[in-house]
């Protein structure tokens, strides 16, 4: 199960069927047996709070993945966690990377995903097996790669 909640209104004023690209991304991104995921697109002030209280860096950021705590074995999926984007920060750095904010999203989407399914990105190899998964993930997608320049979409 997906869910997309959509606490900033730049999100939708901005980025055509938000909602469905956001499940379309995650749903692309997810393992076949995976739990739920939460997604929530919200604005800078909130994701500065969050980074703050959780992370201990006190400003925005474009993604924060929280795993969900482990939970007793109920048989089903467990759920995998939350996914918070500030919609200032992404759309900035869309713009200065020369990309559109819908295919910046998607990848941020795909990113937080993979991080709840316990990849990262800490060390050089697992980051270069992590941006190869993205890249595979994007391109069933149609998302050009985001790791290379220029960006057309």
């Amino acid at each position: 199960m997906i869910e997309v909640e959509i606490e900033a209104g730049d999100w939708a004023a901005t980025v055509m069927d938000v909602e469905a690209l956001v499940q379309r991304a995650a749903a692309a991104a997810l393992d076949q047996n995976a739990g739920g995921v939460v997604i929530l697109l919200t604005d800078d002030e909130t994701v500065r709070d969050l980074n703050a209280r959780f992370r201990d860096r006190d400003r925005p950021t474009n993604v924060l993945s929280f795993p969900a705590a482990a939970m007793p074995d109920t048989g089903g999926p467990a759920p995998l966690g939350d996914i918070v984007l500030g919609y200032g920060v992404c759309a900035a750095e869309a713009a200065e990377q020369g990309k559109s904010l819908a295919g910046h999203l998607t990848h941020l989407v795909v990113h937080g995903v993979l991080h709840l399914l316990g990849r990262d990105h800490e060390i050089e190899a697992e980051a270069e097996a992590m941006e190869a998964e993205e890249r595979a993930v994007l391109a069933r997608l149609g998302v050009a790669d985001p790791y290379t320049l220029p960006h057309d979409g």
